[in-house]
């Protein structure tokens, strides 16, 4: 009996050990390049950059999506906007470096609150929030909440609406007790290093994913077991708080942009962005042929234009998306513009298993 005991855990001793040097090893190759600041009993992780003496825009702080880290972001703007404005790159609670926190910061309200007295210690006053997909939702929680600290508020391809389905069945089981830490700690890293190279590659799609994105990314943090079950229970959370919440941006009156593509397999525009353009009185919906999930990186100039817009800037951003659409015509093969969750799931929060979304 014994013997059929140890034959039965070998495997699993085997695969969490493994688990444990990969993720040892994620670290390594990905250090931390931000700074952890006690925000009130537990330290929130984000890259600075001070205010230029040069600078044009307002504070931006940016929140990256699910299964990311700070690195996506600064990834997309960090040279871009160098010398324009001072920037908060952050890893949202129990993401990247980030601690968790409390219980409040499974959902994006908490995260919002997070983010907010973050600002505080860095004695940013109000700032542009940028939210990416997931980070859409935290960041219209930030607009709602927190208005006196909003400059404005620009979404790209953001998560913030109740979708028909749910997530996918892994989100599930690794939040799940005992069963999840064990899928966590044993089979997520083998299998997220698998589907890493076409996950990614799907995130940008039909767009051309830059070859150094793994690299200078990161996305290998999230299959860390902690990192990994946190993101779980933030997807498997979302829907729930957006059937609730989402009522609440008529709330918003910050200056908005939202920006999203029609070829968009991960988040759908038509309920998500078109919804936050219905929602939020005045806001500017800027939608761009052939854009798949990664305006940040893909139409990096436009997001820049609406940040400039949004700090007072005359801009024509649907002039700034027509002229990006010409080039992605040339850059990217033909896509449809009725995407029907090419991903299996409508909402692309639950892509392959290391997606960012």
């Amino acid at each position: 009996m014994l013997a059929v005991v140890s034959t039965l855990l070998a495997p699993i001793a085997a695969a969490i050990g493994y688990s444990c040097y990969k993720g040892r090893q994620f670290e390594a190759t990905c250090p931390n390049i931000g700074e952890l600041t006690d925000i009130g009993g537990y330290r929130l992780n984000a890259f600075h950059v001070a205010r230029p003496e040069t600078a044009d825009l307002p504070p931006i702080v940016f929140i990256h999506g699910a299964s990311g880290n700070l690195l996506d972001q600064v990834g997309a703007f960090l040279q871009p906007l160098e010398g324009r404005a001072e920037m908060l790159f952050v890893d949202r609670p129990g993401h990247g470096y980030s601690e968790r926190g409390g219980p409040e910061n499974a959902l994006p309200s908490g995260q919002a609150d997070a983010i907010a007295k973050l600002m505080e210690s860095r004695g940013i006053k109000r700032a542009v929030v940028v939210g990416h997909s997931f980070g859409g939702a935290i960041a219209a929680a930030f607009g709602v909440r927190h208005p006196d600290k909003t400059e404005g508020l620009l979404f790209l391809a953001p998560a913030t609406h109740p979708w028909p389905g749910g997530v996918e069945w892994y989100y599930h089981l690794a939040a799940m007790p005992i069963l999840g830490w064990l899928f966590t700690h044993a089979v997520v890293v083998p299998l997220g290093l698998r589907r890493l190279e076409q996950a990614t590659q799907n995130v940008f799609r039909p767009n051309p994913r830059p070859d150094d994105y793994i690299a200078k990314t990161g996305p290998t943090l999230v299959l860390r077991p902690r990192a990994f079950f946190h993101n779980a229970v933030d997807c498997t959370r979302l829907l729930e708080y957006v059937k609730a919440q989402s009522a609440q941006y008529s709330r918003i009156t910050a200056p908005t942009v939202i920006i999203t593509g029609d070829s968009d397999g991960i988040v759908w525009e038509h309920l998500h962005s078109q919804g936050l353009a219905l929602d939020i009185a005045g806001s500017e919906l800027v939608k761009i042929r052939g854009l798949g999930h990664k305006p940040d990186y893909v139409v990096t100039d436009v997001a820049i234009a609406a940040v400039e817009k949004i700090g007072g800037a005359s801009r024509d951003l649907q002039a700034a998306a027509r002229k990006a659409e010409q080039r992605l015509a040339r850059e990217t093969p033909a896509a449809p513009t009725d995407i029907v969750a090419p991903l299996g799931d409508p909402t692309g929060l639950a892509p392959p298993v290391a997606a960012e979304n």
